[in-house]
């Protein structure tokens, strides 16, 4: 879909990539329609591009039409990159020449949701800040440790801008609204939204751990974000009851009693839930992940996952995403409805 526009519209290129989150996606180019119906005039034309240049299909099995291929795009004001789920698995040698054409075109060049990982494959995020969606931001910075990879809703450094995906996207848009329109047009499509407030680009991605767990004892959460935060390697439970001033029993019966399970299997389910996301999104060798996660050995690592998962490591690689085989099963399901 292409709006015309004046002269003076900037012109955004949104680059699809196969299995793209449609949420991040229409959340960004709703607000850059939105901003236009506030101004009552084109201040952004936007167009859609992906890698076969006829359909793009998103993680949810929704296709959508495009222009044409990313080598087929004209020179534009802005190309923003909309990635997804399994966005490593994707070939994206044609969208990398792209963008690096456009970035020496003078382009600014920006990603929603994983499309953070294209920009770094890429090399137009060194020397810049950039984000990306919490689920991928130990296996992006695994890849690129050079990088400055942080974890808040969204960032603009000069000429990049990238967002953690979902509804984050509508804030960086608003944002940028801001900076190129003003706060009233921004507001005006906040309203539209039912955007109740444009969040700032430094708020966190993820749920308060509060609201995650859905507890409200102090000692209990700070333990939990400890665990959070030293998966690599792990505290002992003497040395968690003592960072909140219990003892060891104090502790255990804290976790049973809110979470139903002893200190030792909350962390270790932190451990291997970080692991199947290092495994899903890079292709790091299983025994250095388990060594990130701090595992001694691979034996111990697996044996811990299967009992886990119900699977070794080793074949979660060839598992389906939820996201891939689910509109799979609904395509199976009105064939067979269709048949009664």
């Amino acid at each position: 879909m292409v709006i015309e526009a004046r002269d003076d519209a900037t012109t955004v290129g949104f680059m699809l990539v196969e299995e793209f989150s449609m949420i991040a996606f229409s959340s960004a180019i709703e607000a850059l329609r939105l901003a236009n119906r506030a101004a009552q005039r084109d201040l952004y034309r936007y167009s859609l591009w992906s890698e076969n240049g006829k359909t793009c299909r998103a993680s949810n099995g929704v296709e959508v039409q495009v222009a044409g291929t990313f080598t087929e795009a004209p020179t534009l004001d802005m190309l923003v990159v909309c990635g997804g789920v399994d966005i490593q698995r994707h070939d994206h040698r044609a969208l990398q020449m792209t963008l690096r054409r456009s970035c020496t075109r003078g382009s600014a060049i920006g990603a929603v949701c994983t499309g953070t990982y294209v920009l770094a494959k890429a090399g137009l995020l060194d020397g810049y800040r950039a984000t990306i969606h919490w689920e991928n931001f130990a296996s992006l910075s695994s890849e690129h440790d050079q990088l400055e990879i942080g974890s808040d809703l969204f960032e603009i450094d000069r000429s990049r801008f990238t967002c953690a995906g979902g509804t984050a996207a509508a804030d960086m848009m608003l944002s940028l609204i801001t900076r190129d329109h003003g706060a009233d047009i921004a507001a005006a499509v906040a309203e539209q939204l039912i955007h109740h407030r444009i969040r700032e680009s430094g708020e966190g991605q993820r749920m308060d751990l509060r609201m995650r767990l859905g507890i409200a004892h102090p000692k209990l959460l700070h333990v939990v974000d400890l665990m959070e935060k030293t998966f690599a390697e792990p505290l002992g439970s003497q040395e968690l009851a003592e960072a909140v001033h219990l003892s060891k029993r104090q502790l255990e019966r804290l976790f049973l009693k809110y979470l139903g399970r002893s200190p030792a299997r909350h962390y270790l389910c932190i451990r291997l839930e970080h692991a199947r996301h290092l495994i899903r999104q890079t292709a790091m060798p299983l025994l250095t992940i388990a060594i990130e996660c701090g595992f001694a050995s691979a034996s111990h690592f697996s044996k811990a996952y299967v009992d886990h998962f119900g699977h070794p490591p080793s074949s979660e690689r060839k598992q389906p995403h939820p996201d891939r085989a689910a509109p799979a099963r609904a395509e199976r399901t009105l064939e067979l409805a269709g048949r009664r």
